[in-house]
């Protein structure tokens, strides 16, 4: 299964690579695919490839997303030790 993960870029540099925050940790990414970004857009981030720019309410939702499954992980692990 891949995973690509919002964030918004905050910086373009030379040779399309881009200063991207994603879920609080900043990132680099080549915009190489999704020319047309721009500083201040959300773009979807996977193997260190912005694949496509986003709208804010999307982002937003899957980030919501992501986190929920961090909490159930957590839960989930949280159980198994007091099981063990």
């Amino acid at each position: 299964m891949c995973l690509a993960v919002p964030g918004k870029i905050l910086a373009l540099h030379e040779g399309a690579q881009a200063t991207v925050d994603m879920m609080g940790a900043t990132r680099n990414a080549s915009v190489r695919l999704t020319p047309d970004a721009a500083v201040g857009d959300y773009v979807l981030v996977h193997a260190g490839f912005a694949i496509e720019v986003i709208d804010a309410e999307q982002a937003r939702e899957t980030i919501e997303i992501l986190r929920d499954l961090e909490e159930l992980e957590a839960d989930e692990l949280s159980g198994a030790i007091a099981g063990a």
